[in-house]
């Protein structure tokens, strides 16, 4: 008789079925909390940049170095610090992250001169780099696999929520009581945060809950007997490449969309800069509710059916490119943006199914290091390429005709994620070869 038992890297523990389910929650809301603290500290400076060229007197280019320092720092940082996390611990990595980076931004308030904040930025970058994939390892180590699309793309969307709050509280605060204030802000929530989060989650607490697939979860370095998956294994198969490949690409136009939809607002809608600003916001916004309801999708469509994560994220980047191709097109008027804007929930909705193909493609030994490889990929790819590819194509072009040409990248993302979804299956046998591996 034939046995229908998922495998049992899809399964539970014993103790872990049996227990109360609300820790898992309350790790995901202080966890999700502390990386919209992150997005709040990098994006606050953005709403102060009227004050700094004011009263430093600064140029664009010092301004928009005072962002890109930071980015920089975490393109170039999250590989290697996930891979230190895996080994260290990561509930100890996050506390240490978070901690910097809010120190690193009150350090920014104090800052006499341009030179010294952007040093503090610099810190802020290298705080921030790998908090993103050693966090979502965390969320998702306690939450079912079946699961993981919904909160990957939960988590992500953090991103989105946390640039908003920054900039929109941030350009309060100042107003109200002067720039340096509303970085004091930024770092007193961040430092909150980090007392909670190191009083509420420990590592012998997050064992209790965590739920067992392949391999040992490397959150205990020194735990007896436990086996780690080289790191050659996050590139050696097809699969998780296309994952990382189409992922990126994906972020490619989101981040346009983040970047120049102010610019575009104001050029060819004619509209003010608080108005554009505010516009942008809501299309902010809708990406962020894009990759959770997309994460949920997911889910229930792949619940009995794995594969079914990249055929979603295929739809995802197809109904995005043409509903944005169909929206650049247009007339200008309220019909162009509300296709623009369906076009903008799901232009990152395969972020969730992503995040879950990772997870389910990587030994849990190296997985933050997994999530970190998925970082770079979507900085590399899409949040730094995006905005600096249509920049110079709206020199050549106009930005009108870079933002049509922009959607086009998903025939790329598309292409990856249909490879990645055929090779699949070898993929997941090949990784199951590593649990049958002898300890080291």
């Amino acid at each position: 008789m034939k046995s229908h038992a998922l495998p049992a890297r899809e399964l539970p523990s014993g103790p872990v079925a049996a227990r109360p389910r609300i820790y898992p929650w309350v790790v995901f809301v202080l966890t999700f909390g502390l990386l919209l603290s992150d997005y709040m500290s990098r994006q606050v400076l953005n709403a102060v940049f009227p004050f700094l060229k004011a009263e430093w007197v600064l140029s664009d280019s010092q301004l928009a170095s005072l962002t890109s320092v930071v980015a920089a720092m975490v393109g170039l940082l999250t590989f290697p610090l996930s891979i230190l996390a895996d080994r260290w611990g990561r509930v100890r990595s996050l506390v240490l992250m978070a901690t910097i980076w809010s120190l690193a931004t009150l350090l920014s308030a104090i800052a006499a001169d341009y030179g010294q904040l952007l040093g503090a930025r610099f810190l802020v970058g290298a705080g921030e780099a790998a908090y993103g994939s050693v966090g979502i390892a965390v969320v998702l180590s306690v939450f079912a696999p079946h699961v993981r699309a919904t909160f990957g793309g939960a988590f992500m969307a953090g991103g989105s929520f946390g640039s908003t709050i920054g900039v929109a509280l941030g350009g309060f605060i100042a107003v109200q009581f002067g720039w340096r204030w509303a970085l004091v802000f930024m770092a007193v929530v961040g430092l909150v945060l980090v007392v909670l989060f190191r009083l509420v989650v420990t590592q012998s607490r997050l064992d209790r809950y965590r739920y067992e697939d392949h391999g040992t979860a490397a959150d205990e370095p020194k735990a007896a007997g436990g086996y780690r998956a080289p790191l050659s294994s996050l590139f050696s198969n097809t699969s998780v490449l296309c994952a990382y490949i189409g992922s990126g690409l994906q972020m490619f136009v989101a981040a346009v969309l983040l970047a120049w939809t102010p610019s575009y607002l104001n050029r060819y809608h004619a509209m003010s800069p608080d108005t554009a600003g505010f516009v942008s916001a809501i299309l902010v916004l809708l990406i962020g509710a894009g990759m959770i309801v997309c994460g949920v999708i997911t889910d229930r469509a792949s619940r009995r059916n794995p594969e079914r994560k990249w055929t979603t994220s295929i739809g995802y980047g197809a109904a995005a490119a043409v509903l944005l191709i169909i929206g650049f097109q247009l007339q200008e008027g309220l019909f162009q943006l509300v296709v623009i804007g369906c076009g903008a929930f799901f232009s990152a909705g395969a972020s969730g199914p992503a995040t879950a193909m990772v997870a389910n493609l990587t030994h849990a030994s190296v997985r933050a290091t997994g999530f970190g490889s998925l970082t770079l990929a979507n900085s590399l790819l899409g949040l730094a390429a995006g905005p600096f590819v249509v920049g110079l194509l709206a020199d050549r072009l106009g930005l009108l005709g870079a933002l049509q040409l922009a959607p086009l990248v998903y025939l790329g993302a598309i292409a990856a994620l249909l490879i990645g979804k055929r090779r699949y299956p070898a993929a997941l046998r090949r990784l199951a070869t590593l649990d049958r591996r002898p300890s080291a």
